[in-house]
């Protein structure tokens, strides 16, 4: 039987800690006129933190009775005093009213490879407090990607730049981006933005490490590209080309070909004057738009709205001379009508996916004309809506409209509704002029559209949905 008595222990080693006798080590922490002197004791730092343990090693005493003085410049003594508490006590005594404060421990407990604080500044950051993160999103993103015991928080720093990539582009910040960062974030497949932006994005942050370079590139030498193409030669081959339009290759990459090699420049060029003439083997996909579906179904549902005919020998081949806009997601911007008549209206060629939370069948329909706010049904002999079993194309089902007068539903009530036969509204509230409730009745039936695209009229629970205005390219 063994017994623990760790409360009181601390508490006596935390007394030991402000005690001014028995110390045999200094340590001179911050820099100019905030530095600040803490006394300590070698043992304990030794078997606490690696680092301590390795200054130690390094720094042997000439006298048992000398003092060994150590200096830490890149530590405030704040910061270190709670750090101190930490590996006297056990404690983390951290105000949860200032926020910052949490990443600067965390940079220091890194410093000083005190793992188990770091891994616990890290969970308790990513689960609990996601949105200190993003307040401090700059600090943080900088902090995970210079140290390799950050990999969680760099991750989610990632994750949120992926999502959110207008929130790291437009800020005064991303010239600052490592290499590491940048290629961390352009190599990503769900990279929410489109193509152009991001080679524009990637020449700023190359020009920022060239500032004598005059950013009109009909102004470089043959030396100036070159010094260009070796800044961005990790960068290059992470950006979809064959992703731009016609106009946007023109205008963006053509006064850059040299950036790009003779072969990949006439190779582009090629693709768009005979789009069958090169070969996808070792081409990129377009990234994935989506966070409910993938490019098999983007390409399918591409294929049904140009009514090309479906069968065994194209059925894989990717199909996109769309570019996908995303307009809505609700998972960002709310499940109300009102949410999606405000950002959705007015907006021609549109495409819905919904995602069913219990089943993971992805359903949708097409708007090949706008959304209104008008209470009047759409006529149109071109919408269609469809369902997705599983992700696989193989089991997809698609109904053509065949009641044109009926085919789209604009009620102020509702979200993308499709005749009555894809649901989506808020018919339920009692109130009803609100069209701020969340959509509550949602399920499929067979009315006015060919046919049935699920197997219940029960209705389902949205996981999520997005809607896509589609663009050629």
């Amino acid at each position: 039987m063994s017994t623990q008595f760790f409360t009181k222990l601390s508490q006596n080693y935390l007394e030991l800690l402000k005690d001014d006798k028995y110390y045999d080590t200094t340590i001179e922490v911050g820099e100019d006129t905030n530095v600040k002197i803490f006394r300590a004791h070698m043992n304990i730092l030794c078997y606490r933190s690696p680092y301590f343990r390795r200054i130690f090693a390094s720094n042997k005493r000439n006298n048992y009775n000398d003092l060994v003085h150590i200096k830490l410049s890149n530590i405030s003594s704040e910061i270190f005093q709670i750090i101190l508490e930490y590996i006297y006590g056990g404690i983390l005594p951290l105000n949860v009213n200032d926020t910052s404060d949490f990443l600067k421990v965390l940079v220091a407990a890194d410093n000083l490879h005190l793992q188990e604080l770091v891994d616990y500044l890290q969970e308790y950051l990513i689960e609990k407090k996601p949105e200190w993160i993003e307040h401090h999103f700059e600090f943080a993103q900088h902090i995970s990607s210079q140290s390799n015991n950050l990999l969680e928080l760099h991750e989610f720093c990632t994750n949120l730049m992926a999502q959110f990539p207008d929130k790291v582009f437009n800020s005064i910040d991303f010239i600052s981006l490592s290499e590491k960062s940048l290629i961390s974030l352009i190599k990503r497949e769900d990279l929410q933005t489109k193509e152009v932006e991001i080679w524009e994005h990637v020449l700023k942050w190359g020009l920022a490490k060239n500032p004598n370079l005059i950013p009109d590139p009909k102004t470089w030498s043959d030396d100036d590209f070159k010094t260009m193409k070796n800044i961005l030669q990790h960068c290059l081959p992470l950006i979809r080309f064959y992703c731009l339009s016609s106009r946007e290759f023109s205008q963006k990459v053509r006064p850059y070909q040299k950036l790009l090699g003779q072969r990949l420049y006439e190779e582009l060029s090629n693709s768009h004057l005979d789009p069958g003439s090169v070969s996808n083997d070792n081409i990129l996909s377009p990234r994935i738009i989506s966070q409910i579906i993938d490019f098999n179904i983007i390409s399918t549902v591409s294929k049904w709205v140009d009514k090309v005919i479906i069968n065994d020998d194209n059925c894989i081949e990717s199909y996109l001379p769309y570019e996908f806009d995303l307009l809505l997601r609700g998972s960002r911007d709310g499940f109300t009508p009102k949410k999606f008549h405000e950002l959705c209206d007015g907006k021609p060629r549109t495409v819905t996916f919904i995602k069913v939370e219990e089943t993971g069948e992805i359903l949708g329909g097409y708007n090949p004309l706008e959304w209104e706010s008008s209470d009047l049904w759409t006529q149109t002999k071109d919408s269609f809506i469809f369902s997705f079993k599983n992700m696989d194309i193989n089991d997809a089902i698609l109904s053509n409209v065949k009641n044109a007068n009926c085919a789209l539903d604009n009620s102020i009530k509702c979200g993308p509704q499709f005749g009555y036969d894809l649901n989506i509204n808020s018919y339920k509230n009692l109130d009803l002029d609100d069209v701020s409730t969340d959509f509550n009745v949602t399920y499929c039936s067979k009315e006015h559209y060919e046919k049935r695209i699920r197997d219940t009229e029960a209705d389902f629970p949205i996981g999520d949905y997005e809607v896509f205005q589609i663009i050629r390219r």
